[in-house]
């Protein structure tokens, strides 16, 4: 029998060290601290820094004749007609593109074979020779006639007064278009899964209507990245109309400074306008690639408000955490 003198008290033990920001035992969690990339952030940085201060600062530049000449009648009258030559060229080169994307796909070969054919002229063929080839054609051909085919022409024209140096740059530029579009709609209805087309075809829809309701509209997902950089390179390769004296911006600028002899600041006002031209055509490649990705499985890409309002979002919810965690009374310390 025990009795109550034997029995030995149970020891006081302190009761554990409560750690972390709720009072729990797990662990406060230390987030990783990348140093190599904070490091090449601030290298980065201080080297643009640089690079900017020294365009800036640099006389040579001349900012005070930029902006002089930035908004000039003659630049502007360059600028709307680069941009007027772009969406010429765009809608023309597409439309007929895809004209020769379906004839590449089509199961009949003489139209399969043109099409690859003209492609790979078009694409074998630097522009600035077509362009000189087609400034040039009146040599080849000095009248163009309407009439029966290897019979009496009724009406002809020559061809110096039929082409000038706008229509040969859009001539031209579109047929080089041409042949890259039909590879980017080619390419883009090729992405589109062959079930689409079949379930199409169970459902009793014609080719045509196949193609317009159902392939092109998946398609677009592909085409339109691509489709936008060839808007962003065809606005810059506009530049080389310049050659056939016609009057972008480039060659309007051209004038000038054959005139005023201040080349650096004259292209700085050229360059400029092309960078805020390229920006504006790049947000709306953005806005529409996001129209076209709606109905994928993936999410929507967010747009530029939406980021920056979920990183103020996030910083201000870091800062409520550390507040908190900072008012936050200690229960049950160390005794």
């Amino acid at each position: 029998m025990v009795t109550s003198s034997e029995v030995t008290p149970a020891p006081v033990t302190k009761p554990p060290k409560r750690t972390g920001a709720l009072g729990s035992d797990v662990p406060r969690i230390v987030p990783r601290r990348h140093l190599g990339r904070w490091l090449t952030a601030a290298v980065a940085l201080l080297l643009f820094a640089m690079v900017l201060n020294s365009v800036v600062r640099n006389q040579a530049f001349q900012w005070d004749v930029v902006a002089r000449y930035f908004t000039t009648a003659a630049v502007l009258d360059g600028l709307l007609l680069s941009l007027w030559l772009t969406a010429v060229v765009m809608v023309l080169g597409f439309l007929l593109g895809t004209v020769l994307a379906v004839m590449r796909l089509s199961a009949n070969p003489v139209l399969r074979t043109l099409s690859w054919g003209y492609v790979w002229i078009f694409r074998s063929t630097p522009l600035l020779v077509q362009l000189l080839f087609w400034f040039n054609v009146g040599a080849l051909y000095p009248t163009l006639g309407l009439g029966i085919p290897f019979g009496p022409q009724f009406l002809t024209v020559k061809t110096v007064n039929l082409l000038g140096p706008t229509l040969t740059a859009v001539i031209g530029l579109t047929l080089h278009e041409t042949a890259y579009a039909a590879e980017v709609v080619r390419g883009g209805i090729l992405s589109v899964d062959a079930g689409q087309t079949e379930a199409a075809q169970a459902l009793g829809l014609s080719r045509r209507r196949t193609l317009r309701r159902i392939v092109v509209p998946q398609a677009m997902r592909s085409i339109v990245p691509t489709a936008g950089n060839m808007l962003i390179g065809t606005l810059k390769g506009t530049s080389i109309v310049s050659v056939l004296a016609v009057h972008d911006l480039l060659y309007s600028v051209q004038l000038i400074y054959n005139q005023t002899y201040q080349v650096i600041p004259l292209l700085m006002v050229a360059t400029l306008w092309y960078i805020a031209v390229t920006t504006v055509l790049s947000a709306g490649q953005f806005y529409v690639e996001r129209y076209y990705t709606r109905g994928n499985s993936r999410a929507l890409p967010p747009t530029p408000l939406q980021r920056l309002r979920g990183h103020l979002t996030a910083v201000r919810h870091r800062l409520s955490a550390a507040t908190a965690a900072d008012a936050r009374p200690v229960i049950g310390g160390d005794r």
